[in-house]
Order: C-alpha cells, then sequence, then structure tokens
C-alpha cells in the first residue's frame, strides 16, 4: 500500500495574509558544501502597510570564494527589506531602487574592508506586490515569472552574457547557451560602489495570478514551462517543494531557492482617480534663498506698507515742495506701496501654504517602469510536458532502496495512465508524491551534516 508523503514543516515557510498564499524553499542542492543563496519575505501587518509598501518577496543568490557568497546573499536579504520599508513612504518604486542601491553599497564597502570578502557579490531579484500592481527590482540572474492561466511570462531580464548574446540578434537562444558559459553575469551587487537597478511595472495583478521567484539552480534545470505548469496547477506550498524535488533529480548542480506566492481578491490591481504620481527620486532640498523667499516678501510688504503710509504724512508733503502738498502723486505713489504691501504678503502666505515644491521626476498614475515582461510561453498541461518530467524521474529510480523504487515505480504508472487519458491534474499528485519521495532520500543520504541546507524558518 501506498503512502504519501507529506513534507515537514520545519523545512520550509508557507504563510497566508491579506489573502495572499505564498511557500519559500532553498536548498543546498546536491554539489555543493554550502547554501550560498538567501531569500526573505516581509509582509504588510496591516492595511495601512499594505497600501504603502505591499508585500516585497526577494531571492539573493550569492558568489565569492569561502563564505563570502553566502555572506552577500544574506546582506541582500536581511538589509533590502528593511531599507525598503524605511523609505517606502517616498514611492514603492523609488524605495526598491533606493533599498538595493543602498545595500549594494555596504556590501562592496564589507568587502572592500576585509580581504576575506573582496569581490564578493550577489544577485537580487524583489517583487513587491502594491494596490497598484506588481513592481519588480532587480539585479542579476535570479528571475521572476508572473504564471496567467496558461501562461507563464518573464518579468525580469537575464543580466547575463548568454541573454544579452541572444538579444544581440542572430543567435538563438541554444547557439548562444553553446556560446558563452551560463554562469557568466554581466550586472550583481557589491563587486562595483554603483549598480544599475532594473525596475519592472507596476504590472497588474489579476486574482490567482501566481508569481515565482528563484535562483539560477532552479531554472537552469527546470524549463520554463515546467515552471509554469507546476506552478499553476499544485498550491504554492506543493509547487515549491515539487519544483525543487525535480530540480534535485536532474542532478541539482547549484543552490536552489524558490518563492511562490498566489494573489487573492486584496491583491487585485486597484487604481483611483485620486492616486497621486508616484516619485522616482529624492525631493529636491530648497536652498538658503528658498527657504528665505517668504520672510523677505514680509519684509517688503511692511516696507511697502510703511511707505505708503509717510506718503499721506503732510510734514513729508511739504518737505518736497517740487510736488504740491495735495497733487494726486502722493495719492499714487500710496496706492503703489499698498500694492506692492499686498503682493508681497500674498507670495509670503502662498509660500507658508504649499511648502516646498518637490520638482523630482515622478511616475504618472498608469504609467510603467521598463519594458517587461520580456519572454512568455506556454504551460499549457500537455503530454509532452509530464512526460518529460516522467522521463527524468524514470532515470534516478535504480539509484534509491527497494522501498523507494516500488513506490515510485507504482506512482509513475499511476501517472502514465491519467496522462494516456489527459487528466493532467490528476496525474500531477502521483508526481508529486514521488518527487517528494525522491527529495526524501536526498534529505536522508545529506545526513545531520548538510540538512541545515533547507530553510528552516
Amino acid at each position: 500500500m501506498l503512502i504519501r508523503v507529506k513534507p515537514p514543516e520545519v523545512k520550509y515557510a508557507v504563510g497566508k495574509g491579506s489573502s495572499i498564499e505564498y511557500s519559500e524553499l532553498s536548498d543546498i542542492g546536491r554539489r555543493r558544501s554550502n547554501n550560498q543563496d538567501s531569500k526573505e519575505v516581509l509582509p504588510p501587518s496591516n492595511s495601512q502597510q499594505y497600501r504603502q509598501r505591499g508585500w516585497l518577496f526577494l531571492v539573493a543568490d550569492g558568489m565569492g570564494a569561502h563564505a563570502a557568497g553566502e555572506m552577500a546573499s544574506a546582506m541582500a536579504a536581511q538589509r533590502v527589506p528593511l531599507v525598503y520599508e524605511k523609505h517606502a513612504s517616498r514611492s514603492p518604486p523609488y524605495s526598491l531602487r533606493f533599498a538595493i542601491e543602498e545595500v549594494n553599497r555596504e556590501i562592496n564597502t564589507k568587502g572592500e574592508n576585509n580581504p576575506d570578502f573582496r569581490g564578493m557579490g550577489t544577485t537580487c531579484t524583489t517583487l513587491a506586490i502594491v494596490p497598484r500592481g506588481a513592481i519588480v527590482g532587480h539585479v542579476g540572474d535570479s528571475r521572476c515569472y508572473r504564471i496567467r492561466g496558461t501562461k507563464v511570462e518573464q518579468i525580469s531580464r537575464d543580466h547575463s552574457l548568454v541573454w544579452e548574446l541572444e538579444s544581440a540578434g542572430g543567435m538563438t537562444r541554444e547557439q548562444a547557451n553553446q556560446s558563452a558559459p551560463k554562469n557568466i553575469i554581466t550586472r550583481s551587487m557589491g563587486p562595483h560602489p554603483k549598480v544599475d537597478v532594473d525596475l519592472e511595472g507596476p504590472l497588474p495583478v489579476e486574482l490567482s495570478d501566481t508569481f515565482v521567484l528563484c535562483s539560477d539552480g532552479l531554472s537552469g534545470q527546470v524549463s520554463d514551462e515546467e515552471i509554469g505548469l507546476l506552478a499553476s496547477l499544485l498550491t504554492p506550498k506543493m509547487a515549491t517543494r515539487a519544483l525543487v524535488g525535480l530540480t534535485l533529480v536532474r542532478g541539482s548542480p547549484d543552490n536552489v531557492t524558490v518563492i511562490v506566492a498566489r494573489a487573492g481578491v486584496e491583491q487585485v490591481t486597484a487604481v483611483s482617480s485620486s492616486d497621486a504620481p508616484w516619485p522616482m527620486s529624492e525631493p529636491v532640498k530648497s536652498d538658503e534663498t528658498t527657504k528665505s523667499a517668504p520672510w523677505i516678501a514680509v519684509g517688503v510688504s511692511l516696507v511697502s506698507l510703511f511707505f505708503a503710509l509717510i506718503l499721506q504724512s503732510p510734514s513729508v508733503q511739504q518737505n518736497l515742495p517740487a510736488i504740491p502738498a495735495g497733487s494726486p502723486f502722493w495719492t499714487i505713489a500710496s496706492l503703489i506701496m499698498v500694492a506692492i504691501s499686498l503682493g508681497s504678503g500674498l507670495v509670503a502666505s502662498i509660500s507658508w501654504s504649499t511648502g516646498p515644491v518637490d520638482n523630482g521626476r515622478f511616475l504618472p498614475v498608469g504609467g510603467r517602469l521598463g519594458k517587461g515582461p520580456y519572454r512568455d510561453y506556454d504551460c499549457t498541461p500537455t503530454s509532452a510536458l509530464f512526460n518529460g518530467i516522467i522521463s527524468s524521474v524514470d532515470e534516478i529510480v535504480s539509484g534509491l532502496d527497494a522501498n523507494d523504487q516500488t513506490q515510485i515505480a507504482s506512482l509513475m504508472d499511476d501517472a502514465r495512465k491519467k496522462v494516456e487519458n489527459s487528466a493532467f491534474q490528476e496525474a500531477m499528485m502521483p508526481l508529486c508524491d514521488a518527487l517528494e519521495i525522491y527529495y526524501k532520500a536526498i534529505e536522508r543520504s545529506r545526513g545531520s551534516e548538510t540538512t541545515h541546507g533547507s530553510s528552516a524558518n
């Protein structure tokens, strides 16, 4: 009798709040001695926080000798959400870019000041889901996908040599992959004091839109279509485990990290006519002259009023024999002074009531940053997609103990029959069970020494 294996809760975090459902999982992989990937989720604690800065999801993939990569990705995962939240009142896209730039400087400084960490770096892919939509802040080759229905879209752009070769034209993806190593990235956080941050969005969010953030440990072993298939047919909790399990089945030469988040009713994009443009830069600081302008206007107003009164004094008029006392000149001059006084007073009043003018850059309501999505794929359930996964599982069965072999073989037979009958949703269950059995076998084989590779929250 087959027993469905339930993954241990301690190995990943699952959360529900504000109607969003998400799951996160990181694994050391099969060939690495340490996990240089990091991840973080910053949920809003109330509706006001959701309106101001929304949900934030982050995946970082570190690089560098010894513990340097682990340190760099951990700094990104810990510090970017904190800096983002601190500055979120300005605007989500501005705060996201500012946070990544600020933490980049921190990583660079730490690397420059410590020979053991010199040159360390990390990718950083972030997703903020706010009332106006989904915003991606991105550096490196970790990815952010959006799955809607049977279409999976890559929202982020890989900062890699392979991507650049393909984008330049004249090469297919297969040719680009053969022409350059996949692990050469063209942009990362840490190696330099400054970094260019890609911003995408806000992209509209619909009910049940599913977002996947992952390191290249996943996208390098699992196709875009397979990512879309598993993320769309499974709950986020099941999808994270299945995606990492499939990566392990295929050898997992790198660390692998994935976050799957599914939008609920409250995450559906809602743009109001009362929404204000988003600031995209620091407010322009007023210089001393600008700050003192209202007081200068007050001074001019008082002096003008004083002269208006003086000009109506008989003694003043008598001391200027060139202009006869009672002449219209005196009345006109006084009226001019009164007008200047009133005008200066009005200028001062307006300056104080409106405050300093922000002359920075703004993103208008309905405006979009970036050019994403950059690629899209059809992830409609098909026999070809399922059989590709089944074949991968079949290839690793012989390396397991007899009990696991028996269970997986039976599950794969069940999955194949359901695929033949186009019962794809039903076929997913035995397939996931088989992947889970393999995952647990890998965890047992590692022993207590490396189980820390799986994230625990």
